[in-house]
């Protein structure tokens, strides 16, 4: 087929138009942003990059990530609830968005200030002991803590759901344990694999060269299903406690009120990025299962996490502190 000189010139000037309408509206106004509450390199951090490519074409025009670290994420996330709802300013997250109202009193509302788009991954945590400690299995944990009497058994932690996770277990199977808190899972694994703690609750690519180097042994998994890094291990609703689920999982949010054809419609180019076949490789990776969810499929995800953390933290007497 052949154009003319005259046709050929005015085909930039069309090509805008062959864009979806959500991206010329987007390209019209100012520049688009992911913030991440987190330092780089997390998951959050990278799933954030992966998706901005894809992104940044089906909306024809740059997506930045910029990391807002600081208070366990409050900061970043407090700047995704301050900005304009108009789909410029969007943030990617983790399961500490909830989590954290059990923990602080928070400049904003967990639900109400923000508009849920889509879940993008999901990593189960790995219950693990020094490999010669006197238990196996939940089960054996639990009748080993039993043995032993109330708080002497102690799990390391590091906050958020790594530190509930346990709590959860205890109250579910009736024991009681003793939290030694640590800064992180690197601070953690040395006390862990030496038996100065008993277990931990760590998510599954944190704890796998040393599962895999035999310093540590997995008792269970903590997804709905196993974890393919893990495959021989039973996840907990398998071994003891059917219906258990502890996971870490990353969430993009908007401001809250977004008008709800704008976020249908960037839930479904946020899905239609996390299928990108490398996106999916890269977090295969890291150990995350790559997922999306629609706008109300992720408000309500969220809110069930809210209430089943919030609800663990009040048993173990966890109450919100003024942020420092």
């Amino acid at each position: 087929m052949s154009i003319t000189r005259r046709a050929a010139l005015a085909l930039p000037l069309l090509a805008p138009a062959l864009r979806p309408a959500h991206a010329q509206r987007f390209a019209a106004q100012r520049p688009m942003r992911m913030v991440v509450p987190y330092t780089p390199g997390g998951v959050s951090d990278i799933t954030a990059r992966l998706i901005a490519d894809p992104l940044s074409v089906t909306w024809g025009q740059p997506v930045a990530v910029e990391n807002r670290a600081g208070a366990d994420g409050i900061i970043g996330t407090e700047v995704i609830a301050r900005s304009p709802a108009d789909g410029h300013t969007l943030g990617l997250v983790s399961v500490a968005h909830p989590v954290n109202a059990a923990f602080y009193r928070l400049p904003f509302d967990t639900m109400a200030d923000f508009t849920f788009l889509s879940l993008t991954t999901r990593t189960p945590l790995v219950l693990c002991a020094a490999r010669d400690f006197a238990a196996s299995t939940p089960a054996q944990l639990v009748d080993h803590a039993k043995r032993r009497g109330a708080g002497a058994v102690t799990f390391a932690g590091t906050g958020g759901v790594v530190r509930l996770a346990p709590v959860l277990f205890a109250s579910l199977t009736g024991i009681e344990m003793t939290y030694v808190p640590y800064r992180g899972s690197t601070q953690a694994h040395p006390d862990l694999m030496s038996g100065r703690v008993d277990i931990m609750f760590d998510t599954v690519p944190a704890a796998l060269v040393h599962i895999q180097s035999g310093a540590l042994k997995a008792l269970a998994t903590t997804g709905a299903t196993r974890s393919p890094q893990l495959p021989d291990v039973p996840t907990m609703a398998e071994a003891l406690l059917p219906g258990f689920e502890a996971t870490t999982w990353g969430m993009v949010m908007g401001p809250g009120n977004m008008a709800e054809d704008l976020a249908t419609t960037q839930s479904r180019d946020i899905a239609q990025a996390l299928r990108v076949p490398s996106v999916i490789e890269r977090h295969r990776i890291l150990g995350a299962e790559v997922i999306s969810s629609t706008p109300a499929e992720t408000r309500a995800f969220v809110q069930a996490e809210l209430a089943k953390w919030g609800e663990t933290a009040r048993r173990a007497g966890i109450e919100p502190q003024a942020l420092r």
